[in-house]
This record gives C-alpha cells, sequence and structure tokens, in this order.
C-alpha cells in the first residue's frame, strides 16, 4: 500500500504564474495534495517576485529569472525544515507570486468638501482631486500587512485605503503650506510634492513605493466660487469705486425706463461719473417736463472733475436709449452738448 501511494502522489515540477489581468497583485500558486519535486524549475518573469512560505513564514524570495529548486536556492527554506545538503525528496510549502508593475492613472478625490484653514479666507471648504502611481517593492512585507493567505490580491481591493488616506492628509499639508487658496492654482505641484512626501512612509510600510502624486484640481463649493468670482471681478475692475461706476453705467437703460428713474438714480449717477444729482435732474426733466425742477435737490459741495472718459461713456448711453426711443434726438443733441461743454 505504501507503494501504491507513493505512485498516485502527483509531484510539481513547473512553477510559474502568468499574469492574466493587471490588477491582480499578489497569487497564491494551486498547491492543493501536490508536493514539490526537489529540483523542480521556478520561473520568475520580469515585473514579477516569488516567496516560499513556510508554516507561515516567509522564507526565500527570489527575483525575475529560472531557477532550479534544491538545498542550495532555498536556503532559508532549508535552515526552517532541518534539510541536509543530501535532502532530495519532494516537499510542501506555500508559493505566492507578486506582480511588482507599476499601477498608473489611480484616481483619488474629496468625496466631499473638506474644511481647512485659509489665511486669508478664514474657515472655508474645498475640494481636490488628482492622480497617483505606485508598485510593489517588498513582497515580504505585502504578504505579512496586506494580502496574507488568500489566493489573490488586487488592486482594487487596497485602493480605497490609499484613497482614503492621502484625503485624510489634504488639510493638514494646506495648512502646513501657507499658501493662500486663491495663490493656490499656482502651487499645485509644490502642493503635490509635500502630499507625496506626507504619504511616502505609509506605502512603504505595505511594501509599496509611491511613484507619484498629481494634484490636478483645487476648488471650492458652487456657492463659495460664485463669491470668490464676484471679488475677483470688483479687483479686475479697480476696486468698489470703479465697481459702482460699472453698475451705475448698466442701471441707466433701465431706469430710463421708468418714469423719475432717472431722478431717483440721481446719487448713484452721481457716485458713478462725478455728474451728480445736476445731470440726473436735467436728463429726467428732458424726459417729463411736467417733474418740477426743484424735485431734486441741488449738491451741497462743487461737483467732482469729470473725466472725458466718463463723459463719453454717458453720451454712449444716452445715445443708446435714442436708438431704443426712449429719448427723442433732439433730447439727445441738448444733453450731448451740455455733457461735451464739461470737457472745455
Amino acid at each position: 500500500m505504501a507503494l501504491m501511494d507513493f505512485i498516485k502522489k502527483q509531484f510539481i515540477d513547473i512553477i510559474q504564474w502568468t499574469e492574466d489581468d493587471g490588477e491582480t497583485m499578489a497569487w497564491r500558486f494551486p498547491m492543493a495534495e501536490f508536493e514539490i519535486q526537489h529540483g523542480a524549475s521556478l520561473t520568475v518573469r520580469e515585473s514579477q517576485m516569488a516567496v516560499f512560505v513556510n508554516e507561515g513564514v516567509v522564507a526565500d524570495v527570489f527575483g525575475p529569472g529560472m531557477y532550479k529548486l534544491t538545498t542550495q536556492t532555498l536556503p532559508v527554506l532549508t535552515y526552517l525544515k532541518n534539510w541536509d545538503k543530501l535532502f532530495e525528496s519532494p516537499f510542501k510549502s506555500d508559493v505566492y507570486f507578486f506582480s511588482t508593475r507599476q499601477k498608473i492613472d489611480r484616481k483619488w478625490g474629496t468625496p466631499n468638501p473638506v474644511t481647512i484653514r485659509d489665511k486669508e479666507f478664514g474657515m472655508v471648504r474645498l475640494r481636490a482631486f488628482g492622480i497617483y502611481a505606485f508598485h510593489l517593492t517588498d513582497p515580504k512585507a505585502f504578504h505579512t500587512t496586506i494580502s496574507g493567505t488568500l489566493d489573490s490580491y488586487s488592486s482594487e481591493q487596497l485602493e480605497g485605503q490609499l484613497r482614503n488616506t492621502i484625503v485624510g492628509h489634504i488639510s493638514d499639508i494646506f495648512g502646513e503650506s501657507g499658501v493662500a487658496f486663491i495663490d493656490m492654482a499656482s502651487n499645485q505641484v509644490e502642493f503635490g510634492n509635500a502630499l507625496k512626501a506626507r504619504m511616502e512612509p505609509m506605502f512603504q510600510s505595505f511594501g509599496l513605493q509611491l511613484d507619484s502624486l498629481n494634484v490636478q484640481n483645487i476648488s471650492l463649493p458652487e456657492e463659495l466660487q460664485a463669491m470668490l468670482d464676484k471679488r475677483i471681478g470688483v479687483n479686475m475692475m479697480g476696486g468698489m469705486q470703479a465697481y459702482t461706476q460699472f453698475q451705475t453705467a448698466e442701471a441707466i437703460p433701465l431706469a430710463a425706463a421708468n418714469e423719475g428713474g432717472l431722478a431717483g438714480l440721481g446719487a448713484g449717477v452721481g457716485v458713478g461719473f462725478g455728474v451728480g444729482q445736476q445731470v440726473a435732474a436735467s436728463m429726467a426733466q428732458s424726459l417729463n417736463p411736467a417733474a418740477a425742477p426743484a424735485a431734486v435737490a441741488p449738491a451741497p459741495t462743487p461737483a467732482a472733475p469729470v473725466s472725458a472718459d466718463e463723459i463719453v461713456a454717458t453720451i454712449e448711453k444716452l445715445h443708446a436709449l435714442v436708438g431704443k426711443g426712449m429719448l427723442s434726438q433732439a433730447e439727445f443733441d441738448a444733453k450731448k452738448a451740455e455733457l461735451l461743454k464739461k470737457l472745455g
């Protein structure tokens, strides 16, 4: 019976792994009741590593190449099993293959806005996203801390942990950088480098190397972005005074559409163009002769000097009213002559 049992045993002569996808990071060679033949061939392809595990203890690690499995090529396993140099019997051992190919275009991002303290805006909420790339460098560390005795382990199983850890460090890195959010667009490379440096020790503890980490976008939630856009627009127009002038000029056609509207706009016109209440009163009187001239009180102080650009802008606005039928040509000519006198 002992002889028959020996004959029935099946021995493994070739150990290899042909990867069938790009996501598997660890794969256990199927052993079942098989035993590895002494002198069997181990093939480890480029971008792979192989590990022999004896009773839960990581023994010998192999890089790319072809090996004949003997006591000379399995020194750690030989020591663990107390083999002598003449040992040539089949043996059992778990064999794991690991993919060292780079995992590229891995996406990370904040599922919800992260609250940070900005030196210019105070407490704000922001979103960020980007990509990163990594590869396995230490199969022993990866086996003992991540994949364990699983038959296979894929990058999808790991990415949730990696992505969430990256996001968890964003607020710390942003605060330590000292860069205001408004300047972050021109500092995204530096921000990404700082975040990469912070993440590298964690990747190394898993037996991985973080090859790159890029920040592709940092943005505010829509409601905060709208407020920032308005502030930027004010600054681009030269500050609040220029912004008020612009708003006043835009409001003239709307005010003129209502009887007496330009009179109510007098204060705004005075601020925006320096023409003051006198211009508003004259324009209102031209549009509504029945209105009493005294309805608009004179300015207590002399009108501020009016620049040529401001007068030209006002004339253009009035001319637009002629085209819309809100002013007659005669009324426009009279106001134009009055405004042009101020250039003298």
